[in-house]
């Protein structure tokens, strides 16, 4: 079974394709942040001061569509859960105007890029 990490890596290699990005150019945006540590307390007490914060989501694409600003995913495998801090996140960002979604696997993530991306333009493009 593929890694929270590795699904990721694939939706980002989806993004990527020559093929892909002719059709949505906006992908190049796309980016991944970095809220997890996997180190040493001390790294994790800089990533905390640095502004890290627990819950908040794996990818943005902070690109208008429709009535919202942009998009977040929180990445999960399979059987991954959403914890409490990321449902709080995705209940805020709602709140903001974002989109948020929890997809399960990197076909889902394609999926929703896919939808979102297909929404007509911002709500002031008229």
């Amino acid at each position: 079974m593929a890694s929270e990490a590795q699904h990721q890596a694939a939706v980002i290699k989806w993004s990527q394709q020559p093929s892909i990005r002719s059709q949505w150019p906006e992908l190049a945006l796309l980016f991944h942040i970095k809220n997890e540590t996997i180190s040493k307390a001390k790294q994790i007490a800089i990533d905390k001061r640095q502004g890290v914060k627990k819950g908040v989501p794996d990818l943005c694409l902070p690109v208008p569509r429709g009535r919202y600003h942009g998009l977040y995913i929180e990445m999960k495998t399979d059987t991954g859960r959403a914890s409490s801090e990321q449902k709080w996140w995705g209940e805020q960002l709602s709140v903001q105007g974002y989109f948020w979604e929890v997809c399960h696997g990197w076909q889902s993530a394609v999926a929703v890029l896919e939808w979102y991306l297909s929404l007509k333009g911002s709500e002031s493009d008229g």
